[in-house]
């Protein structure tokens, strides 16, 4: 999912679950607004605040991608289907001047 079209999906009613997988210091440092922080260890442990609707819209990131896409690996195999990784991850995020919320 393209920054922009995230961000247009944000003001929408059906707004997709923002899954940051990064570290709690990465996340402290800003994160976008409204984004759960689900590391990507906690993921793997089931130690996560992910919903349990496994049909919910997930759309995850991380800094730069790799953690993103063991992310969507781990939760595709406890069933999730609906999962979609923001382009460019957090460092595009920044790039295209969208809020950060710290």
């Amino acid at each position: 999912m393209q920054p922009n079209e995230l961000m247009k999906c944000m003001k929408s009613k059906n707004a997709p679950i923002l899954v940051d997988v990064r570290t709690g210091i990465e996340f402290r440092r800003g994160h976008i607004p409204g984004a759960l922080h689900a590391p990507t260890w906690k993921i793997l442990l089931r130690l996560d605040k992910i919903p349990s609707d496994r049909n919910a819209e997930l759309v995850i990131t991380c800094e730069h991608g790799p953690r993103a896409r063991i992310a969507e690996s781990l939760l595709q195999a406890y069933g999730y289907r609906n999962i979609a990784l923001l382009d460019g991850h957090m460092a595009g995020w920044r790039r295209s001047g969208f809020p950060l919320q710290k």
